[in-house]
């Protein structure tokens, strides 16, 4: 028997490639499918099921084209009901795998069809569960993203996976591994630890929601409390999961289409596409075209675009460093946004040698942010999520989180120069770039970041918690 974690760090993802006696199962794949397939066939073994944990909203998963290509059987737990093809298991069926057994257990909570698989080793003993955003590490998944209004609430899916982890999961032994869908970094748990493996034994002692005493009602409060809204692409990744969506050959045939600088400023003219710059920071802010929208590969490129864009079906134009550009619109894909068009042929040089008009963002050094906050007053906007800013912030900072920008462009002054700033550089570029393509150019970008605010000894403000007496 081997097990495989096929992690992807930009989407704190892990699917599953598991194999005995020359059959393979895969559980929660990537839209691109090739690596799996390659593996198999390295393997001289048969793609045989593909187990999907629960109707993802985070990323597109490969299953719809994995079984088109291999003709393995796509498993979906109790409740599930997509448009194509598949198996919907009921709770406790079993499934052979060369020597192994996977079995169904219906934990639902996080959505009505969620499911963990119950991985059970040659001699019938069970080895490993999957637990899909049933059952994080140091989490469990949040209970907000299946309500159906006047039906369900996020108390009553709460109180469901409340039932499915006592009933279901905790009963295992401490012995079974527990290889969750995501880490740290995924939306969708609010505080999963950076591991990605654990043994079920350790998280019934220092997970907060398998605590043994812990009732009911304390269950609901503790992971309802403190959710912020779902990032709005979300519904939009859990309709192609369920319905279907385009070959992915197909979406990269079409994204990987060079364009040279007048085609490329024709075709964003006429067809309203977002340009987005997927270079690094730096040389974004030397040189970009005017109105595009940076997000970087070399961050959390994928889930910033669903957060920011939103829309799957945008059209964008991407602005690469050569050699990128199928990196970009894999990545793209993979939380559904099928529809770049293409991508500048020669990068931003090429845009500059043909005399095309380009813009830039003002910088400034955490230094130079200290003399200047020295010697007056002046606007900073702090970009980070609110729990960074409460934690530690520039004194007087303003807190306006990336993820929703849009809700506090009337706070940015039109009058005089202001600046952005975030952790280390990355998140306040984005905001520079949005802000410019709103019209709002008399932005300052701090290079560094937080950590060279600190460094520079620019005054900041600590968290206190309260007291009570």
């Amino acid at each position: 028997m081997k097990i495989e974690q096929l992690y992807t760090g930009c989407l704190a993802q892990g699917a599953y490639y598991i194999k005995s006696r020359g059959e393979v199962a895969i559980i929660d794949p990537l839209r691109e499918v090739k690596p799996y397939i390659d593996r198999a066939n390295s393997d001289n073994a048969k793609i045989k099921y593909i187990f999907e944990t629960h109707f993802h909203a985070d990323f597109v998963s490969g299953h719809v084209s994995l079984a088109k290509e291999t003709g393995a059987s796509i498993i979906y737990g109790p409740n599930a009901n997509p448009s194509f093809k598949a198996l919907i298991a009921k709770d406790g069926q079993q499934f052979k795998v060369g020597d192994i057994t996977i079995v169904t257990l219906h934990t639902p909570g996080h959505t009505m069809e969620s499911t963990t698989f119950l991985l059970r080793d040659e001699n019938g003993k069970d080895h490993a569960i999957f637990s899909g955003d049933t059952l994080f590490l140091g989490d469990v998944g949040r209970p907000d993203l299946a309500q159906k209004m006047g039906v369900l609430t996020e108390k009553d899916l709460a109180g469901f996976l409340y039932d499915s982890l006592r009933e279901k999961i905790m009963p295992l032994a401490d012995d079974v591994i527990v290889y969750p869908a995501h880490g740290a970094g995924s939306a969708c748990g609010k505080n999963m630890m950076k591991e990605t493996v654990d043994t079920l034994g350790n998280q019934k002692k220092m997970n907060y929601a398998l605590r043994a005493d812990m009732t009911r009602d304390e269950f609901i409060k503790e992971v309802t409390d403190g959710l912020l809204p779902p990032p709005k692409y979300f519904p939009l990744n859990v309709k192609m999961n369920k319905e279907g969506y385009d070959d992915f050959n197909e979406v990269l045939a079409r994204g990987t289409h060079a364009l040279a600088p007048s085609a490329f400023e024709a075709a964003a003219n006429e067809t309203g596409a977002v340009v987005l710059d997927v270079r690094h920071q730096d040389d974004f802010a030397k040189g970009h075209i005017p109105r595009s929208i940076f997000i970087g590969l070399n961050g959390d490129f994928a889930p910033w675009v669903g957060a920011l864009i939103a829309d799957v079906k945008q059209p964008i134009l991407l602005v690469a460093p050569k050699g990128s550009e199928e990196e970009a619109v894999t990545r793209l894909s993979r939380v559904g946004f099928d529809h770049t068009l293409g991508y500048l042929e020669g990068g931003f040089d090429a845009w500059k040698k043909a005399g095309m008009e380009y813009d830039s963002v003002s910088q400034m050094s955490a230094d130079g942010l200290r003399e200047v906050l020295e010697e007056d007053e002046a606007p900073v906007f702090d970009v980070r999520k609110e729990s960074e800013y409460l934690s530690e912030h520039v004194l007087e900072a303003n807190n306006t989180p990336l993820d929703y920008l849009n809700d506090h462009l009337a706070e940015f002054p039109d009058d005089k120069p202001f600046f952005v700033h975030c952790a280390g550089g990355y998140r306040s570029m984005i905001a520079s770039s949005i802000l410019k393509s709103r019209g709002i150019h008399n932005l300052i970008d701090v290079t560094g970041g937080f950590d060279a605010i600190k460094e520079a000894k620019v005054p900041v403000s600590e968290y206190v918690c309260p007291t009570t007496i």
